[in-house]
């Protein structure tokens, strides 16, 4: 073979054969195994629809400065990036959204393939990496030791916007308040949309209020945690038409005032706190339990998108929606044991090391900073306590203009308010039979001029407290129970008058409707006397009625007597007078 020569070559496929397919089962396995943390997560759907938009912010052309023709573009009028320092500046956004921050910290041109975020962590490494020494409490040197710590405003938020679907859904919450002074505690029940306000950013839709079982004061609450039914409710939400999750938390902070009662103390403001350093630590509590799922972090997790909502009282007594989220800082300074809530509701405690082998705890140097009266920047250490607000961000909260929720109703008895509020099965089969369930059909069979019957039915069975509710009465299978959310939270349930067909016939729903026709009160009809039933005869028994009817019948036999029994007291008159003697009322 000489320089320059032409090569060619030939291949012939192999036939498969059991031997090949031994060796493709074989290296599948090994290929999922060999693959990185963050490649094995799935990302939430508003996550997976961010990562496709280039999120540039488009700019028009400028009168004064651009000099070319209208297809051209210069630096006046190019679009500007997400994170565009400007722009966020004049639009009054305080917060880099979490995927215009990735985009600021993601190299634009190098070729490495490693996740730019990394989540904070104040503990120290067990075992030390260098091996030195044994492992803390009994040893510790510089390179497993946490770095001293410099408190400072976190430059994004994971989410930007709180949007409450409907008014109805505070409504129904803060009913409990009302009814009884003690505070209430829910967990909000939504998902995360692409929010067009800030770039890039994300807002958490609230489509319910979960309630979990719960001991209100008139100052605070007792909640317990774990929470038992989270994965039920969980599980309930994810089968809705548009899958729902936990995406916060909400509880109320309202205290009437003695001179009017209409009106709440307005506790919440500049001179004393937003957010108190006990609800900053169950927030990062909250937070660190419920991690979002990142491609752009080595583990696979990064920071938490629940938020945090209080009710309060505004300046003017009346009540609104304060939103909150903690920094990560918060999040790594709780999980590392390094804070704790002091009798100043604005001031966060940090504690003391402790070396003992049971309750280790290493506290690095914790600083922060501010402006001092001269305007200049001052570093100031955080031991023993600083401000609470170095742990907050802030989260816009709002109601659509167009409410358009997912489950059209909010009237059903809220689930763990005993003595307020309670549910059981005999109060949905009454309400079924009052809405004539039973004799509701499929739309195919349906007869002309029940689409109105059926659409009152829809807008009953649409409520996520009547859902979570026959979760737990074990009537429908977890088949059937899918089937009924995915039903009730259709977004043409109302207008489709085949949108309950496929809940119509499930094993559950025919079960219930036995069970409803069955408990069904029968009145009776022809037995009494004059044919009908007034207000005043429904409590009277059935043997009376049928006593009445006896002896008119055997009057009528007589032919002619001149008895008249009274239908109320069953008193026999011997006069012809239009009312009783004993009880007055009209024969």
């Amino acid at each position: 073979m000489n320089h320059g020569d032409l090569v060619f070559v030939g291949y012939q496929s192999r036939p498969s054969s059991s031997v090949a397919g031994d060796i493709v089962s074989r290296t599948v396995p090994t290929t999922d195994a060999t693959k990185r943390p963050w490649e094995l997560v799935t990302e939430d759907p508003v996550d997976t629809y961010w990562r496709g938009q280039t999120g540039m912010l488009p700019r028009g052309r400028d009168a004064q400065f651009c000099k070319h023709g209208p297809k051209g573009m210069c630096d006046y009028c190019m679009p500007l990036e997400p994170y565009d320092a400007v722009y966020h500046k004049e639009n009054n956004i305080k917060h880099l959204s979490y995927h215009a921050y990735l985009r600021k910290i993601t190299p634009k041109t190098s070729a490495s393939s490693l996740p730019p975020l990394t989540p904070l962590s104040y503990k120290v490494q067990i075992p030390c990496p260098t091996g030195g020494h044994a492992p803390w409490p009994a040893g510790i040197c510089t390179a497993c030791q946490p770095s001293a710590i410099t408190l400072a405003s976190q430059p994004f938020r994971m989410v930007d916007h709180l949007e409450i679907a409907s008014t109805d859904i505070i409504e129904r919450f803060l009913q409990a308040w009302r009814n009884t002074g003690l505070q209430r505690f829910g967990w909000l029940i939504g998902r995360y949309e692409p929010y067009d306000k800030v770039p890039m950013g994300v807002k958490a839709v609230v489509e319910a209020i979960h309630e979990p079982p719960q001991e209100g004061e008139l100052d605070g609450l007792t909640l317990g945690l774990p929470w038992e039914d989270e994965p039920r409710v969980r599980e309930l939400a994810k089968f809705a038409s548009t899958p729902l999750t936990i995406v916060g938390y909400i509880f109320t902070d309202l205290d009437p005032t003695p001179e009017d009662r209409s009106k709440n103390v307005y506790k919440r403001h500049p001179g004393s706190f937003y957010l108190s350093s006990l609800e900053a630590i169950f927030a990062a509590t909250v937070q660190k339990a419920n991690p979002t799922v990142s491609l752009s972090s080595p583990t696979g997790q990064f920071a938490s998108r629940l938020v945090t909502a209080v009710l309060t009282a505004t300046e003017d007594g009346h009540v609104d929606v304060a939103a909150y989220q903690v920094s990560e800082q918060a999040v790594a300074m709780v999980e590392a044991d390094m804070i704790e809530a002091s009798v100043d509701p604005g001031i966060v405690r940090v504690k003391e090391e402790d070396r003992s082998q049971e309750t280790a705890r290493y506290v690095p140097d914790v600083f922060f900073t501010y402006k001092n009266e001269y305007g200049l920047e001052v570093k100031k250490s955080a031991k023993p306590c600083f401000p609470v607000e170095y742990l907050m961000l802030n989260v816009t909260h709002g109601f659509p203009q167009n409410p358009s929720p997912i489950f059209k109703s909010s009237q059903f008895k809220i689930e763990n308010r005993p003595g307020l509020e309670d549910q059981s099965v005999e109060n949905v089969m009454t309400t079924l039979q009052s809405l004539d369930a039973p004799n509701i059909p499929e739309s195919r069979f349906a007869r002309p001029g029940e689409f109105q019957k059926r659409k009152e039915l829809a807008t009953y069975l649409s409520d996520w407290h009547l859902v979570a509710f026959l979760g737990s009465s074990q009537l429908f299978s977890p088949e059937d129970m899918k089937v009924f959310v995915q039903t009730v939270s259709r977004a043409d349930l109302l207008e489709e008058p085949s949108a309950l067909d496929s809940l119509l016939v499930t094993d559950g729903w025919q079960t219930l409707m036995t069970f409803t026709r069955e408990s069904a009160p029968v009145r009776p009809s022809s037995s009494v006397p004059g044919g009908s039933i007034s207000h005043m005869d429904e409590d009277i028994p059935q043997e009376v009625f049928d006593q009445i009817a006896a002896e008119e019948a055997s009057r009528g036999d007589a032919g002619g007597s001149s008895l008249r029994v009274c239908p109320h007291c069953t008193f026999a008159n011997e006069h012809s007078r239009p009312d009783c003697d004993v009880c007055g009322l009209p024969l």
